[in-house]
């Protein structure tokens, strides 16, 4: 058995000798253990520290209720105001954005932007590429401008040659054989149509009574 079965055994010669570690627990009832004090502090210096720590904590508590206070008072200010959580929004965040701006760390930064960019643009292979794309779009300008008059060109030649091609084969076509023997045959069909109405209105016969006879001024229509 351990030491401390050894110390609580009634048979043991040490029985009712409290151990070592027992002595500082106090006896009385209903007394709570008190924590040791810090190193290196005295007691009077610890109480002296705990009494301005509750003071501290007070004076938070207050300060969160004058906090709430205050914020309550704001907007109910800016209610009877009109200024709505959108508007307050876009201002603080132009402050934030002015605040940058104006902030050590973006000059350094706009500034080392300014160098590099000076650099570069001043470096011989900056100034080649730009000479390179400069040549390739003059090239590529003059290049679509003499597709575009060849088009344009081509066009005018079409049309000319169709208008060409039209005035010719008109005459000609009127002169050959076929048209002629066409006409000829279109002029046989209305000689005989026109004949043909001729002679049947002479054979149609005469009303009776219609002689010679002139009408009346007065017949009836």
């Amino acid at each position: 058995m351990d030491s401390a079965s050894q110390d609580i055994n009634l048979n043991s010669p040490n029985k009712g000798v409290l151990s070592d570690f027992m002595t500082d627990v106090p006896v009385g009832p209903g007394v709570a253990p008190r924590a040791p004090a810090v190193e290196g502090l005295t007691e009077v210096e610890e109480e002296e520290l705990r009494a301005e720590l509750a003071k501290v904590e007070e004076e938070i508590v207050t300060l969160r209720q004058v906090l709430a206070a205050k914020e309550r008072h704001c907007g109910e200010l800016k209610r009877r105001l009109g200024l709505s959580t959108l508007g307050e929004l876009k201002q603080n965040l132009s402050r934030s954005w002015h605040d940058v701006q104006v902030s050590t760390a973006y000059v350094k930064t706009s500034e080392k932007l300014g160098e590099w960019n000076e650099k570069v643009t001043q470096s011989d292979l900056y100034k080649k590429t730009q000479e390179t794309l400069s040549q390739a779009g003059q090239k590529t300008s003059a290049a679509l401008s003499t597709m575009g008059s060849a088009i344009s060109r081509k066009l005018g030649d079409m049309s000319s040659s169709y208008s060409i091609r039209h005035s010719i084969s008109m005459p000609a076509m009127r002169n050959s054989a076929t048209f002629k023997s066409f006409e000829d045959r279109v002029g046989t069909i209305k000689s005989k149509v026109v004949g043909s109405r001729e002679n049947g209105s002479d054979n149609l016969p005469s009303s009776p009574g219609s002689g010679d006879q002139p009408l009346s001024d007065h017949a009836p229509f």
